[in-house]
């Protein structure tokens, strides 16, 4: 729905034929920075809406992705519906899409075919493995992606590979998309003609596994894994106090390794130690710097070893859950109106000078058909 005038993009009308979590993903951060998002849903709706229903009876994934749109429901494949999108997607200056391989070009809304009928329209296809190269009429889901792209062969313990905890591959995925659309309207106020974007999850995965990739393509190995620890980096990583409570301490410098041999352990001699001089030597001495330092900070108790780390200005963290990080003091929340009633969210990561992040409310499936039917009749 639209936002005031002050918003970087009021005024602007993006429509999305979109589901589950990446190009809503998207689309909230455009609706988020106050644009006008048509959410368009098939006439069951967006199949994130019944992934659960934990949140006063909605779900997770639809409440926290679909802030601040307007929802429509049409079935492209139905006549009268279609031209109807014609009429809204004419007007508009964005247009998103993240169907099926093929789904959208296949009911007549191709990017290209769009673009050459609204010469200032920027469009965004959202695929699983691209448009071209073998994989591109695959389905993708995220898991998936994640084990394509050897993310999940470098996460989890050393027993075996594990999921990232989010589905990662579709939030990047959904943050590049917006990117890249932010990109394209900016050169279209330079130029006067609209862009196509593509991105892709498999894509986005690859992106971040570069260190990973550079590491196996130049170094001979990809980084094993290690669990809450740093691949390369060492002490970096979880380590259990006389309390039987875990936190993870980083060091990333010499400077840091020194003051934490020193004023941390209480053990000057294991910084000077030549075996151990530098990331490189600690690393070939993994286990046995390892050991020390499991050893020094199980004779602390949590406090006494969080004093230390403290005033030794070396970079910790408690291990928390999802309950931590739920009444976790840092956390800001806000709170929007949901169709099933109100949702407290994480507040939206990027804080303005001048002026606040508001949080508009989430739609309930078909609750503006009449309008938006009207509206473009």
């Amino acid at each position: 729905m639209p936002g005031d005038a002050s918003e970087p993009l009021a005024g602007l009308l993006v429509v999305s034929l979109e589901q589950a979590v990446a190009a809503p993903l998207c689309t909230a951060r455009l609706a988020d920075a106050g644009a006008r998002v048509i959410k368009v849903e098939r006439p069951d709706g967006d199949f994130a809406r019944g992934y659960d229903h934990l949140v006063n009876g909605g779900s997770t994934h639809f409440n926290w992705l679909n802030r601040g749109k307007q929802s429509v429901r049409l079935d492209i494949k139905d006549g009268g519906d279609a031209a109807l999108l014609r009429r809204i997607v004419a007007r508009a200056d964005v247009f998103v899409q993240n169907l099926a391989p093929g789904g959208a070009a296949r009911a007549g809304f191709g990017s290209a075919a769009l673009r050459a009928a609204h010469p200032r329209l920027v469009t965004c296809d959202i695929s699983g493995y691209g448009e071209d190269g073998p994989m591109r009429d695959r389905k993708a889901y995220d898991l998936l992606v994640q084990c394509e792209t050897g993310l999940a062969a470098i996460t989890g313990s050393p027993e075996g590979p594990g999921r990232v905890g989010v589905s990662i591959a579709d939030l990047a995925c959904g943050l590049n998309a917006y990117g890249g659309v932010l990109e394209a309207l900016l050169r279209r106020d330079r130029t006067g003609i609209g862009s196509g974007v593509a991105v892709s999850l498999f894509d986005g995965l690859a992106d971040l596994m570069a260190v990973p990739l550079l590491h196996h393509d130049y170094g001979g190995a990809a980084p094993e894994r290690v669990g809450i620890a740093h691949p390369n980096i060492t002490p970096y990583g979880v380590f259990r106090t006389a309390n039987g409570e875990d936190v993870v301490l980083a060091i990333q410098n010499e400077r840091e390794w020194r003051s934490f041999a020193a004023d941390v352990l209480g053990d000057p001699g294991f910084a000077a130690d030549p075996r151990y001089d530098g990331n490189s030597a600690r690393m070939a001495h993994r286990a046995e710097v390892d050991g020390r330092v499991a050893a020094g900070c199980a004779a602390l108790t949590t406090e006494e070893l969080i004093g230390r780390l403290e005033a030794a200005h070396i970079a910790f963290a408690r291990v928390n859950d999802v309950a931590g990080l739920s009444r976790h003091p840092h956390l800001r929340r806000v709170v929007a109106k949901g169709p099933e009633g109100p949702v407290n969210l994480p507040a939206p990561p990027v804080r303005w000078s001048d002026r606040r992040s508001g949080t508009r409310p989430i739609p309930a499936l078909g609750e503006h058909d009449a309008a938006i039917r009207a509206e473009f009749a």
